[in-house]
């Protein structure tokens, strides 16, 4: 009995040094600092976030120190952060988006990198195949079905031109936007597309091609959904229906249909990552983090934008939907 016992205790011991040492930085005399850069703060990366410090909890990261910037879509602002992550000498930093990833690849040295929630990380530069990661940096990256999105907006109402405001000095959105441009010849309709370079610009870009498009598309482009509003609200007064591969911003926002990954889904697993790289794995060993399961989609249909701008939605539509907005 007292063997027992004390076996008991000695395992009780054990496990509680183990989850102390996954919370603890590298020296193991502090709690374990890790440096978040987001890019603009919008629903779809802030549900990146919130599912990475959710999953780092259920791992068993407790009391881990999060440093969190956001350079509010300004590249500059981005590299700064890299700058103060560098001098603090973190434990582990995290890119959300691709401008700031590729700033921490640029500007930190000291501390391994994650990048998350990334279109394309080999055209943006942060790996060079996504077969296995860069010394020092790994992450997660999603292949969304730009046909397939088009293709079931063309099932719903007649598309000759697709319409597409994108920013055209980020790697990622002009990255999606020859994805897009590919897709629609493949569907064989007319792709129109205008550039933005700020936020400021997307209801004036969009006021540009709303009289010649048959419907727009939006991609998971940062900039342009942290001004969704001006663009669907334009689009509405115009009874042109949108897409939209960002669903968390379709919450906020009227948009016709959002169809894309949950974004919450992809921050766990940057988590997982996270995780795997803290216990020693080496990121050049590991390839990237690729979510493309269809389960992890979600779709949102707005009904009331539907009656807005004269499009029925048929009953096996509306059956496929994981959230109808009425109102």
């Amino acid at each position: 009995m007292k063997r027992t016992i004390i076996l008991m205790l000695v395992m009780g011991m054990a496990g509680v040094l183990f989850g102390n040492a996954k919370s603890e930085s590298a020296s193991g005399d502090r709690p374990l600092r890790i440096g978040v850069s987001q890019f603009v703060q919008h629903p779809a990366l802030d549900a990146v976030y919130k599912g990475i410090a959710d999953e780092m909890a259920a791992l068993g990261y407790e009391g881990v120190e999060y440093d969190y910037q956001n350079s509010n879509g300004d590249v500059n602002t981005a590299r700064q952060i890299a700058s103060l992550f560098q001098s603090k000498k973190m434990d582990m930093v995290v890119g959300i988006a691709t401008p700031n990833s590729q700033a921490l690849k640029m500007g930190v040295t000291n501390a391994p990198i994650v990048y998350a929630a990334i279109t394309d990380p080999v055209s943006a530069g942060l790996v060079a195949s996504l077969e296995k990661g860069d010394p020092g940096i790994n992450g997660t990256s999603y292949k969304n079905p730009f046909k397939g999105q088009i293709e079931f907006l063309m099932s719903l109402t007649d598309v000759k031109v697709l319409g597409q405001v994108y920013t055209g000095n980020e790697d990622n959105a002009m990255f999606q936007a020859k994805q897009v441009e590919l897709a629609c010849a493949e569907l064989g309709i007319e792709y129109l597309g205008t550039s933005i370079t700020s936020s400021a610009e997307v209801k004036s870009a969009t006021e540009t091609l709303i009289d010649r498009v048959d419907a727009i598309y939006v991609t998971n482009d940062n900039t342009v959904v942290s001004a969704l509003g001006g663009l669907v609200s334009t689009a509405i007064a115009h009874e042109v229906p949108v897409i939209s591969a960002d669903t968390a911003s379709a919450m906020d926002n009227p948009v016709f249909i959002a169809w894309g990954f949950d974004w919450y889904y992809i921050g766990q697993e940057t988590a997982r990552v996270m995780d795997r790289m803290l216990k020693g794995e080496k990121p050049e060993e590991m390839p990237t983090t690729v979510v493309s399961d269809p389960a992890h989609m979600q779709m949102v249909l707005n009904t009331a934008v539907a009656d807005q701008i004269g499009i029925a939605l048929p009953q096996s539509v509306l059956d496929m939907a994981d959230k109808i907005i009425t109102e």
